[in-house]
């Protein structure tokens, strides 16, 4: 068996690579970080694709001016480009993991500095929408205090207890991204607190078991409590019951537990998944799949010199380097001419009798062909796609204009087909924000999801 502290578990990095590169793109992270520090933490979270559910006004007249100094000041601080790249995703596509509600911070209204959850706490949550409606890739960022449910159609609206970042602000919080480089691992004590060896046998690779003693350690104080079992889940029902001793070690011990408390696993806090996990990033950058200069910027910054950094190169546009093609014998250029695409090398006069006959079902000039390859078939429609399944709708179209012109009318065929599939989804996506779900009806507990003109399901975890 292969060791957990290798962190090279080869299915988890092509993975991650894929969501590096489509999921946050570089000009959502310019935009939105640029709104954040001129303290528009609104306009951030609209240039990273979240839906705002909170009004401070209301917050402050149900809850006090002091809780919604604190929710304010929490929101100003918010990087959500950098939360929505650290967000929990899923197999095959990288997407965001369906109808989750993550805590992002406690709040107590009756004691602001209570370390323990209580009667009457109120969550800063942020929120994935259900699979039916998951399109475009938006998150909404909403106040949760368990007694109303303004949550629409979410199946999920209470924060789970797996997929939390209350506990790793370090996560999303501008002001805490420094203590990622001791949180993830990347430097790492030479004692790492794991007192019990049977672990390396029970979990697989890629797990963050020389943080578990802390990251457990963080949980069971955030639950009141100084040492105690807590459960660990790594995949479908695989877990682990790991126990912190008693004793006030540092770093404190921890073993495989022995038995459970009254109640069984369900009474057990949850490691987050967030700690459970080494963090992909510094997965690729050990395994030498990416350079830290093409990692989120806080993040690249957190984890610090010493990586391996290159210069990402821009893409040519066709209109700078003209594609050639070889017709009849000749190499040909064809090019972006006032926005559209044409063939350099032949005149207005020979493409027209070329395009009368076509229209008498002859074979058309190589570049004619060419041309018209880029349209119904392009190389680009696998990045198209993936931009578009991640929401990124400005890269896609970016690269489209790049590629047929600004003013160019999409023919018939896959290319056209993804934008036109794109834009149904996104209106699906406005009535769930609506409260008028067409799919939810169609989804039962027990049966599959749709998902929506895909040649495969959705059917294992990123993790």
């Amino acid at each position: 068996m292969r060791s957990p502290f290798t962190n090279a578990d080869d299915s988890r990095i092509p993975f991650w690579l894929r969501v590096r590169e489509f999921a946050v793109p570089p000009a959502m992270i310019e935009t939105a970080t640029a709104r954040r520090r001129i303290g528009d933490w609104a306009g951030a979270c609209a240039a990273a694709g979240f839906d705002v559910d909170i009004d401070l006004r209301s917050l402050a007249h149900n809850y006090g001016q002091e809780l919604a100094a604190r929710v304010r000041a929490d929101l100003r601080q918010l990087a959500p480009d950098l939360l929505r790249w650290h967000l929990p995703r899923v197999a095959p596509d990288g997407l965001l993991r369906p109808g989750l509600t993550i805590a992002l911070a406690r709040y107590d209204p009756g004691d602001p500095r209570s370390p323990c959850p209580g009667a009457g706490s109120v969550y800063l949550v942020v929120r994935t929408a259900p699979a039916w409606a998951e399109a475009g890739q938006r998150i909404s960022i909403a106040v949760w205090d368990g007694s109303r449910s303004e949550t629409g159609l979410h199946p999920h609206p209470r924060p789970n207890r797996r997929f939390r970042l209350d506990l790793h602000r370090h996560l999303w919080d501008a002001r805490r991204v420094d203590e990622l480089r001791i949180r993830s691992g990347a430097e790492q004590f030479a004692d790492t607190g794991i007192a019990d060896p049977r672990l390396a046998e029970l979990v697989p690779a890629g797990c963050a078991v020389d943080r578990w003693a802390a990251e457990a350690a963080i949980l069971l104080r955030a639950e009141g409590r100084q040492a105690g079992g807590c459960l660990v889940r790594f995949g479908a029902k695989r877990r682990v019951v790991v126990q912190v001793a008693a004793g006030g070690s540092d770093p404190p011990a921890l073993r495989l537990a022995e038995g459970y408390p009254r109640g069984g696993m369900t009474a057990l806090p949850v490691l987050p998944d967030a700690a459970t996990w080494v963090l992909p990033d510094l997965e690729l950058v050990r395994a030498g799949a990416i350079a830290v200069d093409q990692l989120h910027p806080l993040v690249a910054s957190a984890l610090g010199s010493g990586w391996p950094r290159t210069d990402s190169g821009n893409e040519a546009d066709l209109a700078g380097h003209p594609h050639v093609v070889e017709c009849r014998g000749e190499r040909h250029r064809i090019g972006l001419v006032d926005g559209v695409l044409v063939a350099l090398d032949h005149d207005q006069a020979e493409i027209r009798r070329e395009e009368l006959l076509v229209a008498l079902t002859g074979t058309p000039l190589p570049c004619l062909q060419a041309i018209d390859q880029a349209h119904r078939h392009p190389d680009c429609l696998v990045g198209v796609r993936e931009r578009l399944d991640h929401g990124d709708t400005a890269g896609a179209l970016a690269i489209v204009e790049g590629l047929l012109g600004a003013g160019a009318s999409l023919r018939a065929g896959p290319l056209r087909d993804e934008l036109e599939s794109a834009a149904r989804q996104r209106i699906t996506y406005g009535l769930f924000r609506a409260g008028l779900g067409v799919g939810s009806a169609d989804i039962r507990p027990g049966r599959t999801r749709p998902r929506a003109e895909r040649g495969h399901p959705r059917s294992a975890t990123s993790r």
